[in-house]
């Protein structure tokens, strides 16, 4: 049996938390190392987490040669930053979405890892949880036919203005973080980048946009509408409709009895075909991508089964031509890249 995967935390906020809670059992990723803006509080985290080494810099955390890889779960604003510097620091890095707040930032983050010979990989659990795998099998099977119609939705209620997902200078906005999800679900599914986008969005007190929702024309003909929201009671859940047939399905990124991993298939086009329901494992899908990212990292790139270097630019790409849409209230085109 290889090694753990020997990983640091960058940052001790309430992700991180969730993040390290996740892997407390497990056998092949242990949190070796925490870094805070200030030692008690990364001395806290460590002691409630059973980790060996705290840090008040993550720049010192960089620097630890028993750190393999980092996961960065910073405000969306710092994820290029330090990524950048992990890999410069030779780390593999694990970092939360978005990727980046730019195409051009996460093109640079790619190209990064490469050079100095390291992974760079986007955290999306729900990829990781055999809800997804088995939604992607029965696609792969083409269960419904050719894709016609898809629809992806999160919302849930963001109350307080000091939240930092309402703050701009943060990278904050309904679309940057509650979004990033049907977002790369549409992408996932479609396996294509859209040629164009139409958003529109309800701006908040501080400038960021609170409810979004988008539509995204793809060159196959294949339809596809997003909406996020920090205005609405929680939903997560996306319906795929083809020629012969629909899937509706939730997309958590930790699965349960109370968030039950259900898909629901209708195959056949007549009003008197009925919904199969088809269950799958529940898991922790923190601790289902954490430890697939260390198959990655031992086993190669056919081990992970997460987004990929081209899915997370797609997925940046449609981001930006979304956000730019609900700004000028007009179409985007997106130019598809080589």
């Amino acid at each position: 049996m290889a090694a753990p995967l020997r990983i640091g935390v960058l940052g001790a906020a309430a992700i991180a938390r969730d993040f390290a809670s996740a892997l407390r059992e497990s056998t092949s990723v242990n949190i070796v190392a925490v870094a805070s803006r200030t030692l008690p509080k990364a001395q806290a985290f460590a002691a409630e987490f059973g980790i060996s080494r705290a840090f008040d810099t993550y720049e010192a955390l960089l620097t630890d040669p028993d750190v393999t890889a980092v996961y960065i779960p910073l405000p969306n604003s710092l994820h290029a930053e330090w990524a950048l510097r992990a890999i410069a620091a030779g780390k593999h890095v694990l970092c939360e979405k978005p990727l980046a707040t730019s195409p051009a930032d996460a093109r640079a983050m790619f190209a990064a890892a490469k050079q100095r010979g390291v992974c760079l990989v986007e955290a999306y659990p729900y990829l990781a949880q055999p809800q997804t795998r088995k939604l992607r099998e029965l696609l792969r099977e083409r269960a419904v036919g050719e894709l016609k119609l898809i629809h992806a939705h999160f919302g849930f209620t963001v109350g307080s203005l000091s939240n930092i997902r309402l703050d701009p200078a943060l990278g904050g906005g309904a679309l940057m973080d509650a979004g990033c999800y049907p977002t790369s679900l549409v992408r996932v599914i479609a396996g294509q980048l859209p040629r164009r986008v139409h958003a529109i969005a309800r701006w908040g007190d501080t400038d960021v946009d609170r409810s979004l929702v988008a539509t995204l024309d793809f060159s196959s003909g294949l339809l596809a509408q997003i909406s996020c929201s920090f205005d609405t009671a929680m939903h997560r859940r996306a319906s795929i409709a083809g020629s012969d047939g629909i899937i509706e399905t939730t997309y958590w990124n930790n699965t349960s009895a109370e968030r039950a991993p259900t898909l629901l298939l209708k195959r056949g086009t007549s009003w008197t075909a009925t919904f199969e329901t088809i269950m799958t494992e529940a898991i922790n899908g923190l601790r289902a991508e954490a430890e697939d990212f260390a198959h990655l990292l031992s086993d190669g790139w056919s081990a992970w089964p997460g987004a990929t270097e081209r899915e997370s630019i797609d997925i940046a790409l449609m981001l930006d031509a979304i956000a730019r849409s609900a700004r000028v209230g007009t179409p985007v085109d997106i130019a598809v890249e080589s």
